[in-house]
């Protein structure tokens, strides 16, 4: 395999596991050449380009709980898209592509299939989108966190791999997180993160029970861009002793890291990343699904609960069980080491070379 052009896009949920593949591939063959192609102005784009990946901008759109004059434009958009998807992947001529989904995959898998190369699917969520559906029966092949997947796709393209997490998440150390964080063995830590941009509820729910969380463990707590600045309003009202008990960051990315390991209980939405994120560092899960993208989050959270990894409240329910339920979980260390326990059961820390190596096998078939 000489060129990978990889598209994902919408979330972080749908970038940080191509980015983890390409970690990977690129480690194993620095001759690779990658190419990028997403949205304008995007996610998708910024982190791309932090991570030395070639990017071109494609156009898309959904059409699902759309009104019908949106649908009409937007499907004008995916053909717009799938034209200059055929472009880029003229001019780059690719070995293989791999999607992840949201909406910019879809013209770009219409395009590889229609310029005859190979697409593979990364599927991080357990039950699959629109998007991932309809690119599922384009692909040749389909990545897949774990085995309840299997049923959403065509027999004999399915490979379950795991959920691909960053090399730096898999060697991440406990003891070395918590000793870079400030923390003693005594201190409890509990972590929240509100998502790449921001989960208002969740976010509310944190400052609206603050005290008692504070009482009860340090609170480091991932805001997400758009709700930053009015948790920092909260921050700045509180006593010193309670600011150093409470760290707020907007965005993280290599700091994520620590920031799982030392976890002794995590609050979060059920995005795909929870799939990989928590079991590999066995943190102990509160999961909040949300309420859209027709309701994949809660399969997610559903996952991990049957396991005994987390445990769900919904949505709504936030702001009256959170700190109950945070009190009833770390008041009682042997079930949270249980829960930590189920989590690392699930942990896959060889997803990523899986997934390059169905890449490397689908590239080599096409050159036959």
């Amino acid at each position: 395999m000489r060129r990978l052009l990889v598209s994902g896009g919408g979330t972080g949920g749908h970038v940080y596991p191509l980015l983890a593949v390409l970690e990977v591939v690129r480690e194993a063959d620095p001759s690779l050449e990658v190419l990028y192609l997403g949205r304008s102005g995007s996610l998708e784009q910024r982190l791309a380009e932090q991570h030395g990946v070639g990017f071109a901008a494609v156009s898309a759109g959904g059409v699902r709980g759309m009104a019908p004059w949106r649908v009409v434009a937007n499907l004008a958009r995916v053909a717009a898209g799938v034209r200059a998807a055929a472009r880029e992947m003229h001019r780059f001529r690719p070995d293989v592509v791999l999607v992840t989904g949201g909406y910019v995959s879809v013209p770009v898998g219409l395009a590889a299939r229609l310029a005859g190369i190979p697409v593979v699917v990364l599927l991080p969520d357990i039950e699959p989108g629109l998007a991932v559906r309809v690119l599922g029966r384009l692909a040749t092949r389909v990545t897949v966190t774990c085995e309840e997947v299997e049923r959403w796709f065509p027999r004999g393209k399915v490979v379950v791999t795991g959920y691909p997490v960053r090399r730096m998440l898999v060697r991440g150390s406990r003891e070395e997180a918590r000793r870079r964080l400030g923390l003693t063995p005594e201190d409890r830590m509990l972590l929240v993160l509100g998502g790449s941009t921001g989960a208002r509820n969740v976010n509310s729910a944190v400052l609206g029970a603050l005290p008692e969380l504070l009482s009860l463990a340090r609170v480091y707590h991932v805001t997400g861009a758009l709700d930053h600045e009015r948790v920092r309003s909260r921050w700045q009202a509180l006593e010193a002793c309670a600011r150093e008990r409470y760290r707020i960051y907007s965005y993280v990315e290599k700091e994520l890291t620590d920031l799982l390991w030392a976890a002794d209980l995590a609050v979060a939405r059920a995005g795909a990343a929870t799939l990989g994120e928590l079991p590999m560092a066995g943190v102990p899960g509160i999961l909040v699904p949300g309420t859209y993208a027709g309701g994949h989050q809660m399969r997610n959270a559903t996952y991990l609960k049957d396991r005994g990894a987390a445990m769900v409240v919904e949505d709504g329910d936030l702001a009256e069980w959170l700190l109950p339920t945070v009190r009833a979980l770390l008041d009682d260390p042997p079930r949270l080491a249980e829960m930590a326990s189920a989590a690392r059961r699930l942990a896959r820390p060889q997803a990523c070379e899986a997934i390059a190596g169905v890449l490397q096998e689908v590239a080599r078939q096409r050159s036959l």
